[in-house]
């Protein structure tokens, strides 16, 4: 059975071990490691320059300073949940109290070197990501493949919402590697883990990579979902022991409102509850018209990431549960559209279908437009049409939505095609 990660081929190119997954190489693959990894870092320097050099100070990795003052919090003892970073951002603490414990060695670094410490650690953690997503393609590269990673890096890295992370010190590439490395890779060299476990601990990190727990129950994995709500409520109730205070006033308190997560109308919120808080309607209108979208979304989306289980595809398979996670939560910033990455690699597959390229490379350049501020400038501007300046100012979203669309269609045509084939082959005269 041939899934998103495949092609309706059946011709297969020679394995290749990828760099930053796990394989190891000769000293011609070493060579090829070597020039994809300089050529993946050349092309983020201009990135790396404007949000750490050239940004301004009282906006630099303001969410990557939340992080550390919740360690902070906990160090020194001061209410984690009620405290906020200095004017003029004044952002408080959003995340699980597991996330402050992790976040105590940060408070311990200089801000000034963490920012930096924290954007290399990204920048591996894209290298990663990428060498998982991409791999059946880059396995066609044979001893090149680490300078095809690279390459792939190199563009990813100018995708907005991955510079929208690396300006913002966030935390996403973080959960979208241990989701990867959980569910299509499994193990790094010859350490291995149970499935779910590290999904397990990207909820009781960050709670919205919770959908994949949604869809272990939706595809009956029932050792995976076991694995990561062991996981996820071990460290969680470790968290009780260590900090009761913070832990209790996170989900009493800190968890049911949302408005600590900042203006949930504006440009940056690209779930789909933005979109209709945009339209600015009614408080029951605005409810009731969310909640359907997200009937709709949650059915069609596990849908999809149904679909990608069942043709074998892991990588499409998480690629659909990230995609869903930024529809149906409360608020999805611009960065966490990262997980388009997963998806653009889900799309190309191995890369020797023409319509799977073309559909991966239209999807890569429709990333890297950064469309809600380009639409929030138009719907300033009383000479363009509201709807279009809409649809723009929400171009995260219908991207989000076209991807799990295209993901849908080239399975199922493939699916189809590989139907036929079969048919064929079994009525054809011998």
């Amino acid at each position: 059975m041939i899934g998103a990660d495949d092609s309706s081929s059946q011709v297969r190119a020679p394995a290749a071990r990828v760099p930053g997954t796990g394989g190891t190489g000769d000293g011609v693959r070493g060579r090829w490691f070597w020039a994809g990894l300089l050529l993946f870092l050349l092309a983020a320097a201009p990135v790396v320059h404007r949000y750490l050099v050239d940004h301004p100070q009282d906006q630099w990795q303001v969410d990557l300073q939340v992080y550390r003052e919740a360690g902070r919090s906990l160090l020194v003892g001061r209410p984690v949940y009620s405290y906020e970073t200095e004017v003029p951002q004044l952002l408080p603490f959003t995340y699980p109290t597991f996330s402050a414990v992790l976040a105590i060695p940060l408070a311990l670094v200089p801000f000034g070197v963490l920012g930096w410490v924290w954007t290399a650690f990204q920048l591996a953690l894209l290298w990663i990501t990428v060498g998982i997503a991409f791999r059946p393609l880059l396995a066609r590269a044979g001893e090149r493949a680490a300078l095809a990673q690279g390459a792939v890096c190199a563009v990813a890295v100018w995708f907005s919402p991955v510079g929208e992370g690396i300006r913002f010190g966030q935390v996403n590439a973080v959960l979208i590697a241990l989701c990867l490395l959980d569910l299509a890779r499994g193990h790094v060299g010859r350490f291995r883990w149970p499935r779910g476990v590290l999904v397990g601990l990207a909820v009781a990190i960050k709670l919205t990579p919770g959908v994949f727990l949604i869809h272990f129950a939706v595809t009956r994995q029932w050792r995976e979902l076991r694995n990561a709500v062991v996981a996820a409520a071990g460290v969680t109730a470790a968290t009780f022991l260590l900090a009761p205070e913070a832990s209790l006033a996170f989900w009493t308190d800190a968890l049911l409102s949302s408005d600590r997560l900042g203006p949930n109308a504006g440009s940056s919120n690209q779930s789909l509850r933005g979109m209709v808080l945009r339209l600015y309607l009614s408080p029951v209108a605005t409810q009731v018209l969310w909640l359907a979208l997200v009937a709709v979304a949650a059915v069609l989306g596990f849908g999809v990431a149904r679909r990608m289980h069942r043709e074998g595809s892991r990588v499409g398979e998480v690629a659909a549960c990230g995609l869903v996670a930024v529809l149906l939560s409360p608020v999805s910033w611009l960065h966490h559209v990262h997980w388009g990455v997963v998806a653009l690699g889900a799309l190309a597959g191995a890369g020797w279908s023409r319509r799977r390229l073309v559909v991966a490379g239209v999807g890569a350049v429709l990333l890297w437009c950064p469309w809600p501020w380009w639409g929030a400038n138009l719907v300033a501007q009383p000479e363009v049409p509201r709807v279009l300046a809409r649809l723009v100012q929400n171009g995260d979203l219908l991207w989000t939505v076209a991807a799990l669309w295209a993901l849908h269609r080239l399975v199922r045509r493939e699916h189809t095609a590989i139907q036929g084939s079969t048919k064929s082959s079994l009525i054809a005269p011998s």
